[in-house]
């Protein structure tokens, strides 16, 4: 039975568990945002071995992205990234208005997190995520595609599947894991953002806009076709639907 996608409502955002949701989402994507881009801000400083960087800041991101989503599992669901909460409204699991509202505040947080990082470094760029020598547009955008739909399979897989069996308990771990082994696959390449509101940050502080639709396009893309067809063809038994919301 396919999942559907549920409108909400305009009210949704003076729903105390809505207010929760909002405020701890902000402060797990803010976390995350600080120690990911402070981890490349801290290997571009230490300017050692690029291969060492690179693995780095793959761990940083992939302990980050483990914890934060433990952390905001119970009440905001952990999300982090725009890509995933389009993907879980793709398969049904929050509602269009949520998701709405889940992407302004993880913007804001990413800009917040990034913000403070200039200021603490006093005044050190933030990198950002930007195209590697000879990738076209199009080239980026499917890497960014295809790494965002990894993470959502992995999500889905270990998280919101009801029959995921022997991994409950494991998915936010594995979902860290699966961050860390893209950006290892693809950093050289795109930068294996994966996350509009990773990127969105950083450029916005360094006023540096370079590639940047393609952090967009790419993960949302990945991240909305894997929900679908996680939901549709690999649940059995979706999730029961959303309550008093319009749906189609």
């Amino acid at each position: 039975m396919a999942g559907k996608i549920a409108l909400g409502s305009g009210g949704e955002v003076l729903k105390p568990d809505c207010l929760q949701a909002l405020i701890v989402e902000f402060i797990c994507t803010f976390i995350f945002v600080f120690v990911g881009v402070g981890s490349s801000m801290a290997a571009d400083k230490l300017n050692g071995d690029p291969l060492v960087g690179l693995f780095f800041v793959a761990m940083a991101h992939a302990l980050v992205v483990a914890v934060m989503i433990s952390a905001g599992l119970r009440i905001s669901g952990g999300h982090l990234n725009p890509a995933v909460t389009i993907g879980l409204c793709a398969g049904g699991h929050i509602t269009i208005i949520r998701s709405i509202l889940y992407w302004i505040d993880q913007l804001l947080a990413s800009a917040a997190a990034c913000a403070l990082l200039s200021y603490l470094t006093g005044g050190q760029t933030t990198p950002i995520h930007s195209l590697a020598t000879g990738m076209g547009f199009f080239q980026g955008v499917i890497m960014e595609m295809t790494l965002t739909f990894c993470l959502l399979f992995t999500v889905y897989a270990t998280l919101v599947d009801p029959k995921k069996g022997s991994l409950d308990g494991l998915g936010s771990f594995l979902t860290g894991l699966v961050v860390g082994a893209n950006i290892m696959a693809g950093g050289p390449f795109s930068g294996a953002s994966m996350n509009p509101a990773r990127s969105f940050g950083p450029a916005l502080i360094s006023g540096n806009w370079t590639d940047h639709w393609v952090y967009w396009i790419g993960p949302l893309i990945g991240g909305g076709l894997a929900g679908f067809i996680y939901e549709n063809f690999f649940i059995s038994k979706s999730h029961v639907p959303l309550l008093g919301e319009e749906e189609f």
